[in-house]
């Protein structure tokens, strides 16, 4: 069953999360993952206390898909530059087995 890696941030120092952003993609999808949202425009919907400056969303395979790549010495040698560059806050939300 997938699983979406959720995540908004708010950016704090463009040249750090830059750095973040450069190096992170190729290290997710060589765990399985893919993004599905990078940013963009976000249009609040309902939730007037809910505005987000930045949405991600990733998929993957699977829980262990995300858990190995969050873990992996690669991912988190880039870390550093995601907590300096960008306040984020993620949830892992499972997908459907199947579509209705």
């Amino acid at each position: 069953m997938p699983v979406y890696l959720v995540a908004q941030s708010t950016v704090l120092d463009a040249d750090a999360y830059g750095t973040y952003l450069q190096r992170v993609a190729p290290i997710v999808r060589r765990h399985g993952g893919r993004f599905l949202v990078r940013g963009g425009k976000v249009t609040p919907m309902a939730g007037e206390e809910w505005n987000p400056q930045r949405i991600i969303i990733i998929e993957f395979p699977s829980e262990d898909h995300v858990r190995r790549w969050f873990a992996s010495p690669e991912y988190q040698e880039i870390v550093p530059y995601r907590k300096q560059g960008a306040k984020v806050q993620a949830v892992l939300v499972e997908g459907l087995a199947e579509q209705p």
